[in-house]
């Protein structure tokens, strides 16, 4: 299967990592190489581009389409390493990194990976396919509490309690194997509403953010990448949905050095140090032209921070 990639708001990632010709820069997101590319045409042989994907086909193809650039390291690992990854690399600091967080189109496509809610497929979801946990795992022996806490903070479904119980009671006669099944069990008990997209759309979510623990680990990963820059280092990421954004907004109020103190007092004593400045006081949104060309970016926002 191609491995189609359109890349979201490309040039607002361009013009918010602010290239340097001689600079070094990291996609931690690699995927099919869309913003890498533009990257890898933007800095000089001195220069290098460190690409990061967890998903080995994902580097199979970026190697593929960034044959022509000499000034490229592929990395097969998570961008949550990030400064274990430069370590290894023995790189201290870069002028820049772009985090475009949540599941490629690819992945959505192809859909013996189980991400897609279309189709009869294994309940896979791992974007790393040498990881143990997969969905099929989640959706059969996870408690029926457990289950509709994540469906419900993941997923942000409110009827989460509804769906959890449907499972645990379908499994108590057969394990559930395929994404036909799950999407079967979620149509009975949540009704379709057209302007809401298909009832099955934000359980699947919720499953993929807790198979491949996506959120648990953003905050520190902000604050280590934000470590990882040199001064006047930009770091640029895209969320696609709430907890996602709320987890790198923290982390950049975090890095801005944010103060704790109770109101009142005379002067500082949290010890707040800023590593740096928002450049995005508001995220950037996709144009109404690219959300019409492209309709995963519907959901995006992009957030600048900058090293000091």
């Amino acid at each position: 299967m191609e491995f189609k990639h359109i890349p979201v708001m490309l040039e607002e990632c361009l013009e918010g990592l602010n290239i340097k010709k001689d600079g070094i820069y990291v996609d931690g997101t690699m995927g099919g190489a869309g913003h890498s590319i533009e990257i890898a045409k933007r800095i000089s042989n001195k220069g290098l581009l460190i690409g990061i994907d967890r998903d080995e086909e994902a580097i199979s193809v970026a190697r593929e389409r960034l044959s022509k650039f000499e000034n490229v390291k592929f990395i097969y690992d998570n961008h949550d390493n990030i400064k274990e990854i430069l370590s290894n690399l023995e790189i201290p600091k870069v002028d820049g990194i772009l985090l475009d967080l949540g599941v490629s189109s690819y992945q959505l496509d192809e859909r013996n990976r189980g991400f897609s809610y279309l189709g009869e497929n294994e309940l896979d979801m791992r974007m790393d396919k040498n990881q143990v946990l997969t969905a099929k795992e989640v959706i059969n022996t996870y408690k029926e509490q457990k289950l509709a806490e994540i469906i419900f903070e993941y997923g942000e479904e409110k009827f989460s309690r509804a769906i959890a119980k449907r499972i645990c009671e379908y499994r108590r006669e057969k394990n559930i194997e395929k994404t036909s099944e799950l999407v079967k069990i979620i149509e009975e008990v949540v009704p379709y509403k057209k302007n809401e997209g298909h009832p099955a759309k934000r359980t699947f979510q919720a499953i993929r953010i807790e198979v491949n623990n996506e959120i648990e680990p953003l905050y520190n990963t902000v604050l280590n990448s934000i470590e990882c820059l040199n001064p006047k280092g930009r770091l640029c990421i895209i969320t696609f949905h709430s907890l996602e954004d709320r987890a790198v907004k923290k982390a950049f109020i975090e890095g801005a050095g944010k103060c704790t103190c109770p109101p009142g007092l005379p002067y500082c004593m949290c010890g707040a140090k800023s590593k740096g400045n928002i450049i995005t006081k508001k995220p950037i949104l996709p144009t109404e032209k690219e959300m019409i060309n492209n309709s995963r970016s519907k959901s995006a926002k992009l957030r600048i921070f900058e090293k000091i």
